[in-house]
């Protein structure tokens, strides 16, 4: 899985609490919900992060972003990431629908990025 290849390649990838990840064609949330089970359970963070929770908000409003190519698949993936925040206390401005594709072609990504996230400009 891709999400074991970073930790092949680099062993302490999950260890920083200020590394981002990002999912640039989001499909059903999969990828996401690992990087969320290897940083929170990750021992370093752990120990930088003790509390559970505060972990768990903490990866998800400051360390993964995701972007979906449609409103409906945006829904999929973060009813699916989000599943157990019923209460809506986590951010989820980090989850975009937004379609990468057009300017990826473009050789814009890193425009579009930064104009769809304020913290990555």
């Amino acid at each position: 899985m891709m999400v074991q290849k970073l930790e092949d390649e680099d062993p302490h990838v999950f260890e920083d609490p200020d590394k981002t990840f990002i999912d640039l064609f989001m499909k059903s949330g999969l990828y996401i919900t690992e990087l969320v089970k290897r940083l929170f359970n990750n021992p370093v963070m752990k120990e930088k992060i003790p509390d559970n929770d505060e972990r768990l908000k903490h990866i998800l409003e400051k360390q993964l972003y995701g972007l979906a190519p449609s409103d409906i698949i945006y829904h999929i993936a973060t009813n699916y990431i989000f599943s157990f925040d019923t209460e809506n206390r986590i951010s989820r401005k980090h989850f975009k629908s937004v379609d990468t594709r057009p300017a990826v072609k473009e050789g814009k990504l890193d425009e579009l990025l930064a104009a769809t996230f304020d913290d990555l400009k």
